[in-house]
Order: structure tokens, then C-alpha cells, then sequence
């Protein structure tokens, strides 16, 4: 058991493990600013146009009656199809997409910057081959004497 356990620490304690966990944890955090702007900002301007104040509220109850809300109908135990919900997560969808999208394209822009410069900048030579750089100048400057 011991062995089990070890493998387990060392899978856990590698750096990527580490940074998907970051990762995920961040992701859920940004998972609720995008919400918020989906539904704060975004949707109502759109729902405005298009004479809904709210997606969210659009659905169709499938047992034939009416009902005041989405909760009203799923309260009393109705089955809808509530592709109000589903516009919503459609458009957090492509906000997320969207915004991963430009911040992969950014770190890759600055990886391809950041290589560029790498490969401009002359590499110093080694440290012996300075060494024998300078003997060979040496033995040269006493054959010239």
C-alpha cells in the first residue's frame, strides 16, 4: 500500500497536475464573471432588440397549459423545453471561446516574440572556447615579436 501511495504523491506533486488544478480552479472562478456578463450585460441589450427582456424566460411547456415561468412549470412538475436556458448558455459558450481564444492568441504572439529575440540575440560562445580564443591571440602577439 505504501508504493500506491507514493506514486499518488509523486502523480500529484507533478507541475502539471499542479497547474491544471490552478487551471480549473481559476476556470471556475471565471465561470461566474461570465455569467454575470451574459447576463447582466450582454442579454438584456439583445433581449431588448429582439422585444424580449429575457431569454431565460423563453420556453415551451409540453403538457399543453400555460405557466408564468420556466420554475412555475418545473414546480408543477411540467416538462418544457426551455431553449431560453439554452440561448444563454450558447452565448456564454462563445464569450468564453471567444475570450480563451484571444488570451492563447496573445501568449502565442508573445512566444513567437519572445523566440524571435532568442534566436536574433547572438549566443555567447562557450567559456573554453574563449579560453583557447584568447591563448591562440596570445601565442599569435609572441610569433609576431
Amino acid at each position: 500500500m505504501k508504493g500506491f501511495f507514493g506514486e499518488f504523491r509523486a502523480f500529484i506533486s507533478r507541475g502539471n497536475v499542479i497547474d491544471l488544478a490552478v487551471g480549473i480552479i481559476i476556470g471556475a472562478a471565471f465561470t461566474s464573471i461570465v455569467n454575470s456578463l451574459v447576463n447582466d450585460v450582454v442579454m438584456p441589450p439583445i433581449g431588448l432588440v429582439l422585444g424580449q427582456v429575457d431569454f431565460s424566460s423563453l420556453f415551451i411547456a409540453l403538457d399543453g397549459k400555460e405557466y408564468q415561468s420556466v420554475k412555475a412549470a418545473k414546480d408543477a412538475g411540467a416538462p418544457v423545453i426551455a431553449y431560453g436556458l439554452f440561448i444563454n448558455a450558447c452565448v456564454q459558450f462563445l464569450i468564453v471561446a471567444f475570450v480563451v481564444f484571444n488570451i492563447v492568441r496573445q501568449v502565442n504572439r508573445l512566444r513567437v516574440k519572445e523566440k524571435a529575440e532568442a534566436e536574433a540575440a547572438p549566443t555567447p560562445p562557450p567559456d573554453d572556447v574563449v579560453l583557447l580564443t584568447e591563448i591562440r591571440d596570445l601565442l599569435k602577439a609572441q610569433q609576431a615579436r
